[in-house]
């Protein structure tokens, strides 16, 4: 019989790695993928439409999604080192940190562009195509939170527990958000904008607290 011409995979060739957790891995990168394709495409859609309305919720929810973005990129660095026991636990915890450093960082950004707005009285435009973005992502990242909680059990990882509170987060975020548009479009509360921005700061805040804790998947 010929041999084949793939090389062998370290994780599946492995007598110490069993082939369900294998499964595990894979669909986490799976799952990371997914998560990677759908914030740049939301994040530059919140980002456009935020800058076109002079909406901060909006572009704060935009750059919520580039965070997701390296906590993603971040995770796959994570999975990619699962196959070595002594990496991955190095691995595990500063990717757990990095996430946490990028949850600070948006929480910083956040509160002082929503405290600027509220002193200068900046009135967002009404935007659909914000309150559209929004609803895509109420409706889209709860699932995605799910599975990736999943993941992080099965593989009894801190980082992707981390980054499955992203995901939940960023549903958070954006039933906030679709709040604080809905507010300025039907009733013209121009506060409503920063004011749901202001919201975001602790809940931001304390996840990244957490992540840089080390909090773990079973804590």
């Amino acid at each position: 019989m010929a041999a084949s011409s793939q090389p062998p995979n370290p994780i599946t060739q492995s007598a110490d790695y069993p082939p369900a957790r294998s499964a595990v891995v894979r669909r986490g990168r799976q799952l990371e993928y997914v998560t990677l394709a759908w914030n740049s495409a939301e994040g530059i859609a919140a980002l456009l439409a935020g800058l076109l309305a002079g909406s901060i919720a909006l572009v704060g929810f935009g750059l919520d999604s580039l965070v997701e973005i390296s906590s993603g990129a971040v995770l796959l660095w994570r999975l990619h080192a699962e196959a070595n026991p002594q990496r991955r636990e190095r691995v595990e915890r500063r990717a757990q940190r990095l996430v946490g450093l990028c949850f600070l960082a948006l929480a910083a950004y956040v509160a002082f562009d929503s405290i600027q707005g509220l002193m200068i009285r900046d009135t967002p435009r009404k935007s659909l195509f914000g309150i559209g973005v929004a609803v895509a992502a109420v409706i889209a990242m709860p699932l995605l939170a799910r599975a990736k909680r999943q993941v992080a059990r099965q593989l009894k990882s801190g980082a992707m527990l981390a980054d499955s509170r992203q995901s939940d987060f960023c549903a958070y975020l954006s039933g906030i958000l679709l709040g604080g548009l809905l507010l300025n479009a039907v009733l013209g509360w121009w506060w409503a904008d920063p004011v749901a921005a202001l919201v975001m700061v602790p809940l931001i805040a304390r996840e990244g607290v957490e992540s840089l804790r080390g909090k773990g998947c079973c804590d």
